[in-house]
This record gives C-alpha cells, sequence and structure tokens, in this order.
C-alpha cells in the first residue's frame, strides 16, 4: 500500500489531475496545503484526500510533514503539476514492495514549457526518487531543492510528466516563485558571500553549461531561452544575495520568516 503525498499553494488548476492520478497506485492522499487562497483545499477534500495546513516551510521540510499522517510506509511523492505516465503505473504496480532490497525508487521527470517536452538543458532524464520507504528515508531537510536521501534506490523504466511552466513568459516569472531571491535570503542565513563579480560569472556559466555542455543548442528556439532563463536566474540571485550584503534598507525590510 502507497500514500500519495502533495504540497501545495493555489494549485486549484493541477490538484485534480494530479490526485487522480496518484489514485492509480496509492490508497490514501495527503495534501499538505501552504493557506492556499483559492479553491485547491475543497477540489482535494471533494477527491477524499486527508489536508493538513501548514504555512510554507521550505521544500524538503515541508515535503516531509505529510509523512507523520500517513498510514503506509511506502510514500509517492508528486508535486502538483506532475502525473504519472501509463508506464510509471504500471512499473510501479509491478514492484513487491513488501519484499525489496530497496529503499527507494525513481522515475525519469518529462519536464514542458506549454505541451513541448524539454529534452537537452539537463531537463531529461532528470531522475527523481518520488517513491520511497518513509522508514528509511526521506526528502532532506532542505529548504530549496530538496531530494530524497536514499542508500540504495532503483530507476524504473518509465517516466513521470512535469508541466513545469505553461508558457516561455512564465518560465522567467512563474506566478507566486521568487526562486532567485529565496535562493539569495537562503544563501544569507547561511553566511555565503558574493562580490562585484559574482552575478555575471554565475550567470555566464549558468548558460555555458545549459546551452553548450547540456546541449540546448539543439533544442532550438527553446533550447536557448531554457539557457537564458537559467542565466538570468542564477545572475539575479547572486545580485540579491550581494544587496542583501551591502545595502542596510533592503536587509532591513527582508522578511526571513517568510520563504516565498
Amino acid at each position: 500500500m502507497i500514500t500519495g503525498i502533495i504540497i501545495t499553494l493555489n494549485e486549484s488548476k493541477n490538484i485534480k489531475e494530479c490526485i487522480e492520478s496518484l489514485l492509480q497506485v496509492c490508497s490514501e492522499i495527503i495534501v499538505v496545503d501552504s493557506e492556499s487562497t483559492d479553491n485547491t483545499v475543497q477540489i482535494a477534500t471533494e477527491l477524499g484526500a486527508k489536508v493538513i495546513n501548514q504555512p510554507y516551510l521550505g521544500d524538503g521540510i515541508q515535503k516531509n510533514v505529510g509523512l507523520d499522517y500517513s498510514t503506509n510506509d511506502w510514500v509517492l511523492s508528486l508535486d502538483a503539476d506532475e502525473r504519472l505516465t501509463d508506464a510509471a503505473v504500471q512499473e510501479i504496480k509491478a514492484i513487491d514492495l513488501s519484499n525489496t532490497p530497496h529503499d527507494a525508487f525513481a522515475l525519469r521527470r518529462k519536464n514542458h514549457i506549454g505541451s513541448r517536452w524539454i529534452q537537452q538543458c539537463g531537463w531529461y532524464p532528470d531522475f527523481c526518487i518520488r517513491l520511497y520507504n518513509k522508514n528509511k528515508t526521506r526528502f532532506a531537510a532542505v529548504k530549496q531543492h530538496a531530494a530524497v536521501q536514499a542508500s540504495n534506490p532503483y530507476r524504473l523504466n518509465a517516466d513521470i510528466i512535469h508541466y513545469s511552466f505553461e508558457d516561455i513568459g512564465q518560465l522567467f516569472a512563474k506566478p507566486g516563485r521568487n526562486f532567485s531571491g529565496r535562493a539569495a535570503k537562503i544563501m544569507y542565513e547561511k553566511g555565503k558571500k558574493a562580490n562585484a563579480l559574482s552575478p555575471i560569472t554565475h550567470g555566464l556559466n549558468a548558460f555555458i553549461r545549459k546551452y553548450f555542455f547540456q546541449k540546448g543548442f539543439l533544442g532550438g528556439v527553446d533550447g536557448m531561452t531554457v539557457s537564458l532563463s537559467s542565466a538570468i536566474n542564477s545572475y539575479l540571485k547572486y545580485a540579491k544575495l550581494l544587496e542583501l550584503q551591502r545595502d542596510p534598507k533592503v536587509l532591513e525590510k527582508e522578511n526571513f520568516n517568510k520563504i516565498w
């Protein structure tokens, strides 16, 4: 038996399909909601999910909240904008979870912009551990880019679909997701330092990595766009960190208790 766990914040557009996807392999669904102001909670409740209200604590910490409410040892974690493919459903159903040497299972993630599957820039195969035994492992308790810390994972030959961004515009400014600002705050709290060259060097390195080493040039306009967005995000992350270090007025008004 598997428990599906989803963390949400204003995901009324996505939550129904995500829950329905998980119900193909899960006996219960837990939604950990970060005080949504739309009807995310209502939709989830109507579909039979157990909803836990929890102000956002950070990526890995938030994803672990639902573990205390799970009645099953095995957990399948999806973001609200992710779906299981038919192949993933079949692969998961074929696992003997009561008699496996593995503490977790990874799936390839097919990241999309709109309906376009982006195969370059490191966006595929993008293996992610999503099915794991909560008694043996869990997400790292970090505030951003958390991953399951498994000791003996196995890679399944199947994908999950990730509707990352609705369009190119959202790639640069996804509503409610200030990635660079959040990352800068996390780095500042950890004591990391930036200098005047940091934004430029990190931004340039991000573009070179995505466009050349991860073959974004093979992806045409989308490959270039993803590479540029990565460069801009990296540039802004270090520019904002530098601003926090050198501008007392900006630092004073920043709320470090609010991660989003």
